[in-house]
Formats: C-alpha cells, structure tokens, sequence
C-alpha cells in the first residue's frame, strides 16, 4: 500500500543541509526502498516554494521528478473542502494543503506519514489513517 508523505517528512530528509537522521527520514527511506512513497503536487510546490539558490531549487526538483505523481481528482478537491468545512465547525484549524492530503487519503486508502501534529486532530474528526513508524 502506497503512502502519502507530507511535506514535513520530505523537508526533514530534502530541504536541511545537514538531512536530519530521525526516525520518520529512516522511515521515509524505508518506504522509497519498498516503492510505497506516494508524492503529491501541493506538496511538491510547498517543498520547491521559498529556496532562495537556484542550484539547490534544480537538485531538489530534480529529486522529486523520481517519484510519479498521482494526478488529484475533483472529487478530491471537493472532500477536502467539505473536510476544512467540517474541521472548521468543531473549531480544528488546518491548511487546505492539509485537507486536500486529508481527502486523497480518504479516498484512496492511503495512509499519511507527517510529523505534524494537526493531522492527530484531524484524525479524531476525519475518516484518515496515520501511517505509523515501524520499529
């Protein structure tokens, strides 16, 4: 099963100049080995948005040309709208970048492996699975 990896986990294994050896980069590592990676455009553009040298901009975007990725259905666009929607109306804040990986998620059966801790939120009010770190 594919998982969908959010920019936090990317950011930690891509965009440092010391990549941080933790575990969720070991982990990240793990899944390109098993080819279960699953990248998404939003979260392509948030990892190249604000490198200042062109240099490192072309090395990373080359990088993520390595892996395929999914083309977003409306329908996605639309759950991750009714999601910010019911997310707002119980008063859990969250980026429409993060809903929109809430929605593929949902609808592909994929789950997500992030650090971010509104995803934990989300998870109490949005059918999602968090895809664990395996020892």
């Amino acid at each position: 099963m594919k998982v969908i990896i959010d920019t936090c986990v990317w950011s930690l294994a891509l965009r440092r100049n010391e990549p941080q050896d933790n575990e969720y980069v070991l982990e990240l590592k793990e899944l390109i080995k098993e080819v279960r990676v699953q990248l998404i455009g939003p979260v392509c553009q948030e990892l190249l948005s604000g490198i200042k040298s062109k240099k490192q901009f072309n090395l990373l975007k080359k990088h993520l040309r390595a892996f395929q990725q999914i083309e977003i259905e409306t329908k996605e666009y639309e759950m991750a709208a009714e999601f910010f929607n019911t997310a707002k109306k119980k008063g859990i804040q969250g980026s429409n970048t993060d809903f929109l990986i809430c929605a593929i998620s949902n609808h592909r059966k994929m789950p997500i492996l992030t650090t971010d801790k509104d995803f934990i939120n989300f998870k109490t009010i949005l059918p999602i699975d968090l895809h664990h770190i395996r020892s």
